[in-house]
């Protein structure tokens, strides 16, 4: 029986309308591990010619998945669980995308209404839970309900801000044979507006007095794709530009006003340019990105706002212009205005900066040491992806290496978790990444610490036939943790641990196991398996001992370069 003559005998009922309304809504792909609550739904969505149901081996890497889907799309990601426990395992995904401004939508199981008033099996309060870590956390009460409440979690996911959005589907809804009637609602998205020409005027009037303005672009520069924009306003004014950790590559690194990544634990070379501004160009700037005190610690710079979304209230984080509107529309009305105006005082600075981060880079290539230093393994992995490849950072100690002195050229090239800072999102990410751009080059950089929180979705990365090459910095301990005890206490402790034979582990999966044994064997490796279209585990030992080296470097530095 063909599967189209499966579901026509099959009862449209609530089930088969939920999926419907998900391909109304262009979902491509659901990440899952089912329940016997909602059992009726999974086999909706097996019989679903336009989904691929991808079954994971945790709820949690289902969400991280979902998550990174939606970051590469800008379409909300969707992942899907039973009650109770497996619902409860999505939610630090869930949590993580909403902390991430990035589109989700989850759908558990719930308890039938015969037993949700009282103590029951497996019942816990799911929208409650949710509702902190989410724009909305709702209860289907009928099928009827089903078009409007699914057409509301992707409306209410994708608008700016993006966030998380979770649902919850009783078992006796799950079972209901009603809904042949019912259809999706029509899809609509918000559009931005344009900006206001009085904020517009406002800025430039702050603007034309500015001694020594700078530009930090965040995320909802990125997710915005402002990137031409970004660069054709920093181009004619001549205005050093930053980015956040999110924001990397809205500005291509080797850009001639680009100076860096913003938002290292410690003052790094892109500070000196904020320590000497009395203007903040904001352009797609959140607070959860990192902390305005860093920023504008004595609360003495000018902001300027500008975003599809107003600011957040923070003391150091005092707008004096906000621009709420189409981020690239904005910027191209402000260069309008600006005209022939030209911050060339900021040249020497950002040259400076642009000069010691490449130099770090460039003694890394050539460092022969083993176990590697950061930068070698940094380098290497830059030399093995194109411009438009990506790679996923972990949380941890690589991710501040990462973050500050990787390369990027274009908008979510270098994803990393920096609202939450979730370790152990990188692996099951890199699955989802993959079947988001699957002509594109997709690296999964994660600490060994981070390693083995997901490692389980090797087997599904085999089964599901999905390309996988992850880079694992193996230092045997949790090395941000112990980073931050050496800085703050001056040791550390309870930050070690074992591993196991990483390329026998690799192999018991179906997969590829790389042994790092020399510095040289990095980028012949990467390259390798980068190139092979199955599923790959390099583990690379990495030598730690440059995080305390690095900060005596920076604290060392001359405050005006």
């Amino acid at each position: 029986m063909s599967d189209a003559e499966h579901r026509k005998q099959t009862p449209d009922g609530a089930a088969e309308l939920l999926v419907r309304c998900l391909e109304n809504e262009g979902v491509e792909v659901v990440f899952g591990v089912p329940g016997e609550e909602n059992i009726r739904f999974t086999n909706a969505l097996a019989r679903s010619e336009k989904i691929r149901y991808v079954l994971t081996r945790h709820e949690q890497a289902a969400s991280f998945m979902a998550e990174m889907h939606g970051r590469l799309t800008g379409s909300a990601g969707v992942m899907s669980a039973t009650l109770g426990p497996g619902a409860i395992n999505l939610m630090l995904g869930v949590a993580d995308a909403m902390t991430n401004s990035t589109p989700v939508v989850a759908i558990t199981a719930q308890v039938g209404k015969e037993r949700n008033y009282k103590e029951s099996h497996q019942f816990v309060d799911l929208v409650s839970m949710f509702a902190p870590v989410t724009k909305w956390s709702a209860e289907v009460p009928a099928t009827q309900a089903i078009p409007e409440m699914v057409r509301r979690a992707f409306k209410t996911a994708e608008s700016e801000r993006p966030g998380a959005v979770y649902l919850a589907v009783p078992e006796d809804i799950d079972e209901a044979t009603d809904g042949s009637d019912l259809r999706p609602l029509r899809r609509n998205v918000v559009q931005p507006e344009a900006p206001s020409p009085k904020q517009i005027k406002r800025a430039v009037e702050l603007l034309r007095q500015a001694r020594r303005p700078v530009i930090l672009a965040g995320h909802g520069a990125a997710r915005g794709g402002a990137e031409e924009s970004l660069a054709a306003f920093a181009t004619a004014l001549d205005v050093s530009t930053a980015t956040t950790f999110h924001g990397k590559g809205v500005l291509p690194d080797d850009h001639p006003c680009a100076t860096g990544t913003f938002g290292f634990m410690r003052r790094d070379y892109t500070n000196f340019g904020f320590e000497e501004a009395d203007v903040v160009i904001a352009v797609g700037y959140e607070l959860q990105e990192f902390d305005p005190s860093r920023i504008n610690p004595d609360g003495d710079k000018k902001i300027v706002h500008i975003h599809r979304v107003p600011a957040e209230v923070d003391d150091s984080y005092s707008v004096d212009v906000g621009i709420i509107g189409d981020i690239s529309a904005s910027l191209d009305a402000l260069a309008t205005e600006l005209d022939g105006l030209r911050w060339t005082i900021d040249d020497e600075d950002t040259t400076a900066t642009r000069t010691l981060l490449a130099k770090e880079l460039e003694q890394g290539a050539a460092d022969e040491r083993y176990p590697l230093a950061p930068q070698r393994v940094i380098a290497d992995t830059r030399a093995a992806l194109g411009r438009d490849d990506i790679v996923l950072v972990d949380t941890g100690a690589l991710k501040m290496w990462m973050a500050r002195l990787y390369p990027t050229y274009a908008p979510n090239t270098c994803l990393i978790s920096n609202g939450l800072s979730t370790m152990g999102f990188s692996l099951p990410g890199a699955l989802a990444v993959q079947l988001a751009r699957p002509q594109t080059k997709v690296l999964a950089a994660v600490g060994d610490g981070s390693f083995l929180m997901h490692s389980q979705e090797i087997e599904t990365a085999v089964r599901e036939n999905i390309p996988l090459t992850v880079l694992i910095w193996e230092d045997n301990g949790y090395g941000l943790i112990k980073w931050k005890m050496d800085l703050e206490v001056g040791e550390h402790s309870n930050t070690d641990f074992g591993n196991p034979d990483i390329v026998q582990y690799a192999r018991s999966f179906g997969a590829k196991g790389y042994a790092i044994e020399s510095a040289g064997d990095l980028l012949p490796t990467l390259r390798e398996a980068l190139a092979d279209p199955g599923v790959s585990i390099i583990n690379c030992p990495v030598d730690y001992a440059e995080n305390m080296n690095l900060i005596e470097r920076l604290g060392h530095l001359d405050s005006a370069l």
